[in-house]
């Protein structure tokens, strides 16, 4: 695709001439006005500011004196990311591996203390609607994506570094994460903190547990991925779909449903299990059908086209090329090269239909968007 090279080149020199640093959607807590009596223990007030942090059309945060974060999923996407590189250049290989070591050397220091495997969380204080999740305190979801970039690492180096950190963090998953049980199976909780029945999440540790069986093919560390995937599989709609959480109920979003399905074809791939492959295609053609436009452009919601968000373009990409709808990939990667690409080599955060959102977000726009484009760029090799 014309300029995808090009893209890639000046977003990955933009990340790394930032040193991977960056402001991040939900990061307005760190301002240290959040530390005065009246902010510090508001637990609606932190909430909605965060969230206006979030939606304000100008960036809040130099003016706050915020920080640029250095956040642990950032440097888990670059991994992935490098991964992608080096299977499209195989010339600079060792250049990426060595770009990847570093950053795993660095993940390894941010592992925060009292768990009983590798897990990380946000940089940031996340004041979540239904928890409270201190700065680098773990959440599977933070732990699944830097797991899954380690993996994809892994499989091309068989570096014992990287498989030192995937063994390790299955004890976070068995050990530290909640479980809700029932007939319909088990759902791991988004962190320890909590017992948030909420599906991608839960999907990521089945996706961690596969790559693990296909590892050391325990028979136990699959029966408990089926477990997992029998009780997101159980609540999938009769359209394909998946809400976001038992919770929220009514929330069919791209990046989160975008999720699911390449962690269930990530479990299908690496335990052989087809019994879920049914509803794997049936989830994936609501996926291609209700969130990607005609024009290319990536829906947030399945039903109305704004915001254009750039996670859920990222994963759009990467779902679509998992599988296999390369053409479908470079069209979404084209819209947002030619609408939400900087000429300093940034994507913006959102589109809606009235305005845009220019801020340069590390974690949620930039690392993302170069793992995806990367791995967009070496299925075009």
């Amino acid at each position: 695709m014309k300029n995808l090279h090009l893209s890639v080149q000046k977003l990955q020199n933009y990340i790394e001439e930032n040193k991977y640093k960056g402001y991040d959607p939900y990061d307005l807590l760190k301002s240290p006005i959040f530390s005065l009596p009246i902010l510090k223990n508001n637990k609606t007030l932190r909430f909605y500011s965060q969230q206006l942090g979030k939606r304000f059309p100008i960036n809040l945060r130099p003016i706050l004196n915020l920080p640029k974060g250095y956040n642990p999923v950032t440097l888990g996407l670059c991994i992935q990311a490098y991964t992608n590189l080096s299977l499209a250049d195989v010339n600079k290989k060792e250049e990426y591996f060595d770009k990847i070591e570093s950053l795993i050397n660095e993940l390894g220091l941010l592992i925060p203390e009292g768990f009983s495997g590798s897990c990380w969380g946000y940089d940031f204080y996340w004041q979540a609607r239904n928890s409270d999740i201190p700065e680098y305190q773990p959440t599977i979801v933070a732990t699944g994506i830097i797991t899954n970039a380690i993996f994809q690492y892994y499989k091309v180096s068989a570096s014992s570094k990287a498989l030192d950190l995937i063994l390790s963090s299955s004890n976070f998953i068995t050990k530290d994460l909640k479980r809700t049980e029932s007939d319909k199976g088990i759902c791991f909780s988004y962190s320890p903190f909590d017992n948030q029945i909420v599906f991608n999440a839960s999907m990521k540790a089945v996706r961690l547990l596969a790559q693990i069986y296909s590892i050391n093919k325990d028979p136990k560390v699959k029966e408990l991925a089926d477990s997992a995937v029998k009780f997101v599989m159980n609540y999938q709609r009769e359209d394909g779909a998946w809400v976001y959480s038992d919770k929220l109920n009514k929330r069919i979003d791209n990046y989160h449903t975008g999720y699911v399905l390449t962690c269930l074809k990530e479990y299908i791939d690496m335990t052989g299990d087809k019994k879920y492959k049914e509803q794997m295609q049936k989830g994936f053609v609501f996926y291609k059908t209700n969130f990607i436009e005609e024009d290319g452009a990536p829906k947030f919601y399945n039903n109305k086209k704004h915001p254009i968000d750039c996670t859920s373009a990222s994963q759009s990409i990467i779902t679509l090329v998992e599988f296999g709808e390369i053409e479908l990939a470079n069209k979404v990667a084209a819209y947002m090269i030619t609408n939400m690409f900087d000429k300093d080599g940034y994507f913006y955060f959102r589109q809606f239909k009235t305005y845009l959102i220019k801020t340069p977000f590390m974690r949620w726009a930039q690392a993302w968007m170069f793992a995806a484009l990367t791995q967009l760029l070496y299925q075009n090799k």
